[in-house]
């Protein structure tokens, strides 16, 4: 019994796995038996009977290999959802085509890669994300890994884990595989062999809750990490074998050294370790065999007859159609990002399958999955790792890399993961078959953009056709092209056609004009009024088709009223600010589309010194191993006598992308009440060169993370000045959390012990009411009446209110004279230009559409113009700008109050 306890004379903590959600999030066991995957099968999974699939695209990868996109619709809880799922169709009878799996970073265990690096690395031209894996292990598998022929890692002792498979004849194969092995001394005894290349888990079905207690596993050149594993709950005695030769024996002792390139070591535990200490010696030879096993026929499998595994999770689909769970998947049920893999019928194509989860798509739950499966042909298939870990990958036609085929949960993001399953051609260069025009297809006015002429050959690989000085031109006026690189003139459509030799390609592009623009989005709504300012004016364009495009600063004219300002690099400054003007407005016009952003008076105001804290502190982490604290404590240097908020860490125990946090309030975080343009906070730095944030959540329930820092790089305190007008954040809003985060890469380079501490926190929060200085007041007008009466006194004006068609119309100036604002009239383009506190509003002579802060709206009724006069249609005007209207049909006459 000592042997299985640590040297402190404790049982050392199990390490397993809760929760699967995309990846397996490790905690240790306390008290009782926490099983690593909850047990029993589901029933038979009911397939979403409301589900339909329609492919929408299908496109070449290479010889062999299909990208399909499809769109799908099913009804969840009588609302209709949508989605897109995508599918890598492989042929196994094209010679020229094959699968692997990829591995970390140099095809090594223990090391973790995103799924696009792997693809670049080992030269796949299409991937996904594979196998589930403990997020605080070393970086393994849990399932079975065999790659290119060798295997990798064994599957773990659990129940229902189905793997995918290739033999040496090209054959699919998905089962549940178990594995079998000894250990063979010179004296002719024997030990069983628990697996090779193993991370630490909570078997099922055995004798023991420890993985590794009593059992022998081997460790091969695969695994880089020394630690063979961490967590194991015992005491080790390694073996290092060389060319089947024992070298070395360190009892009751881990070795100090990684496993040697070509060699393995056998790591021994309990019962195990005795039979190392009985039979074996250096200079004699070990002797290992294995094999893999079926769980559902028996059969034994050679390892070395695979060409391919790859692990998973619960079978999907069998013989056509959706079957039972083989383990409970309540741990990753939801409507989430998947992936998956299966086989044809005949075994011809194999489907390398993802459903997106972003802002395109609702995700799919499992049931759907297999829906879905099943509607393209998957006669058998499993599950793989889904959630924030789905990613796929795939080379466009002609083009020389991988591209992310679309957003995952976290936008561009790609996790970090142990394994993927990539796509690769061995096909030789063929003859040029056909060139493509890479590029936008959408242009705004002004937009410069690149045009590439690229290639493929008859095997639908990339062939350089750049080298042949390819001719350009364009079909008409919207788009100038020169040498490769267009330019947006004016809206339309234009024909780009590139030739090569005897081969030409073409491609449209279409340059937007305000028609077809749904809104013009500013990266702020707000910011504040005092000279001197300076914030990003980032301008989005959002189509009618609601496709978001960032607006070029050359497609925009600005305009500024109450204040002098320029707009340079996507940032406005204000220059000064005119005499007696509390609000301002910085217009932005795209082909005379116009949003506005609204300048008010403003300061920094104090938000948390840390002095008179209520609310708890506490210290949260990603990771298991990082640990830390987050305490108000008394400040140091020029701080000192004063509260700060410290955070200290240390994740040297942790792996991979690492976080310590400094939670705010619990989960309830602390109110910014107002919109603030920008944070100003005390950092003392300890020069770790880790990022810095802050998350918020905003009005709208979105995470927002802000960058404090992005590299530590200064050791004492620094006053940080952080500008948020580019956040898009919506207020209110609340501060969760300030954070360290030391990412995967470059580890070695940054520090992964340190404190920093925070104070005087402040927000610049311009007034969320502009409308604070408009004059409360009553006018009074009489339809064919040349006056106005405000607050009783009666003045001449030069154009009487009217009613036609039943509408009636004011002149506006003089109703903004009244209640403050201003109008400016275009006759050029007939168009009236309203400000009026926080609102900016576009009108259009005889044009029932109206644009009110950015935003195309529909009236209806247009204003007119009579007699040289513009007329607006009141109640749409006093609607807008939050007026109150009243008509007296006896008197005709028109009150309007503020």
């Amino acid at each position: 019994m000592d042997k299985e306890r640590n040297n402190k004379g404790h049982a050392a903590p199990k390490w397993i796995a809760a929760s699967l959600a995309g990846v397996l999030w490790i905690m240790p066991v306390i008290g009782g038996e926490l099983p690593l995957f909850e047990q029993g099968h589901a029933s038979i999974a009911v397939a979403a009977s409301s589900f339909t699939a329609t492919k929408v695209s299908e496109e070449i990868i290479t010889s062999g290999a299909t990208k399909l996109k499809y769109k799908y619709t099913v009804t969840r809880s009588g609302s209709k959802a949508v989605g897109l799922a995508d599918v890598i169709r492989v042929d196994l009878n094209n010679p020229y085509v094959s699968i692997d799996v990829m591995t970390g970073k140099n095809g090594k265990l223990t090391t973790r890669q995103s799924t696009g690096g792997m693809a670049r690395e080992t030269g796949a031209v299409a991937a996904v994300n594979g196998d589930y894996f403990n997020t605080g292990g070393e970086g393994a598998p849990i399932g079975g890994e065999v790659s290119g022929g060798t295997l990798v890692s064994t599957p773990s002792q659990l129940n229902g884990l189905y793997a995918f498979a290739l033999t040496t004849e090209n054959k699919p194969v998905i089962d549940d595989f178990a594995f079998t092995g000894t250990i063979t001394a010179a004296d002719g005894t024997q030990f069983a062999l628990s697996g090779i290349n193993k991370g630490a888990y909570s078997p099922e079905g055995g004798t023991s809750t420890y993985s590794h207690a009593n059992a022998a596993y081997i460790y091969t050149d695969a695994w880089t990490a020394q630690d063979r594993p961490k967590n194991s709950s015992t005491t080790p005695t390694e073996v290092l074998v060389e060319n089947g030769i024992i070298t070395q024996i360190s009892m009751n002792s881990a070795l100090k050294v990684a496993v040697p390139a070509g060699a393995y070591i056998l790591r021994t535990h309990g019962t195990a370790a005795k039979f190392v200490a009985d039979h074996l010696a250096i200079g004699q030879p070990l002797t290992a065999a294995y094999s893999l096993q079926s769980k559902v026929t028996g059969e034994t499998i050679d390892p070395a007859s695979l060409k391919m595994m790859i692990g998973g999770h619960t079978i999907l689909v069998d013989k056509g159609k959706a079957t039972a769970f083989s383990r409970s998947v309540s741990s990753i049920g939801g409507y989430r990002a998947r992936t998956a893999l299966g086989y044809s019928e005949d075994g011809r194509y194999v489907y390398i399958i993802a459903a997106e989860k972003n802002d395109d798509s609702s995700g799919m739950s499992l049931s759907e999955l297999q829906s879905f499966m099943t509607s393209i042909g998957v006669y058998k298939g499993l599950n793989l790792d889904g959630g924030g870990s789905t990613t796929m990958v795939d080379r466009p036609l002609a083009e020389t890399q991988t591209t992310l085929t679309f957003d995952t949960e976290y936008g561009t993001e790609q996790r970090s993961i142990v394994n993927g399953l990539g796509v690769y051609t061995n096909a030789p260069q063929g003859e040029l078959k056909g060139i493509k025009i890479s590029g936008s297809s959408v242009l705004l006015i002004g937009q410069t953009a690149a045009y590439t002429l690229k290639g493929y050959d008859t095997y639908y690989n990339p062939v350089d056709v750049a080298s042949g000085n390819p001719s350009w031109k364009s079909s008409s006026g919207s788009v100038s092209v020169n040498g490769g690189e267009a330019t947006a003139v004016k809206p339309g459509t234009a024909t780009l056609t590139a030739g090569s030799g005897s081969v030409n390609a073409s491609t449209t592009v279409t340059v937007l004009g305000s028609g077809d623009l749904s809104s013009l989005k500013p990266g702020t709504a707000s910011a504040p009024l005092k000279e001197g300012t300076v914030i990003s004016v980032p301008v989005t364009a959002v189509t009618n088709s609601g496709a978001s495009i960032s607006v070029p600063s050359s497609a925009l004219k600005w305009e500024f009223v109450g204040f002098q300002g320029s707009v340079q690099d996507g940032k406005l400054t204000v220059n000064t600010v005119n005499p007696g003007v509390t609000t301002g407005y910085a217009i932005a016009r795209y082909d005379g589309f116009s949003t506005v952003i609204v300048l008010t008076e403003a300061a920094a105001v104090p938000w948390e010194n840390f002095e008179n804290v209520t609310y708890p502190i506490a210290f949260t982490t990603n990771a298991s191993g990082v640990q830390g604290s987050a305490t108000i404590t008394d400040g140091s240097d020029n701080h000192a006598g004063s509260k700060v908020l410290s955070l200290g860490y240390d994740m040297t125990a942790g792996t991979g992308k690492m976080y310590a946090y400094a939670q705010l309030n619990g989960t309830t975080g602390k109110q910014v009440p107002a919109a603030a343009t920008s944070m100003t906070l005390d950092v003392m730095g300890d020069k770790s060169l880790n990022w810095l944030r802050a998350e918020f959540t905003d009005n709208s329930g979105a995470t927002v993370y802000v960058d404090l820092a992005k590299t530590i790089d200064w050791t004492g305190w620094k006053t940080l000045n952080i500008d948020l007008s580019g956040s898009n954040m919506k207020f209110p809003a609340t501060l969760k959390r300030l954070y360290v985060v030391n990412v995967e890469e470059g580890q070695d380079e940054r520090a992964k012990t340190g404190t920093v501490a925070f104070d005087n926190m402040s927000f610049t929060m311009p007034s969320l009411s502009s409308e604070a200085g408009l004059p409360p007041r009553t006018a009074v007008m009489v339809i064919g009446q040349k006056t106005l009466t405000v607050n009783g006194t009666m003045k001449a004006i030069d154009s009487a209110p009217l009613v036609k068609d039943g509408t009636t119309y004011v002149p506006i100036r003089y109703v903004l004279d009244a209640f403050g604002g201003s109008a400016s009239w275009d006759p050029s383009t007939r168009k009236i230009m309203v400000l009026r506190g926080s609102k900016a509003l576009d009108l259009t002579v005889n044009k029932k559409e109206f644009i009110l802060n950015g935003k195309r709206q529909s009236a209806e009724v247009a204003p007119i113009l009579l007699q040289g006069r513009t007329l607006v249609p009141l109640r749409l005007v006093s609607e807008q700008l939050g007026l109150t209207v009243k008509w007296e049909q006896k008197t005709k006459t028109v009150i309007i109050e503020s």
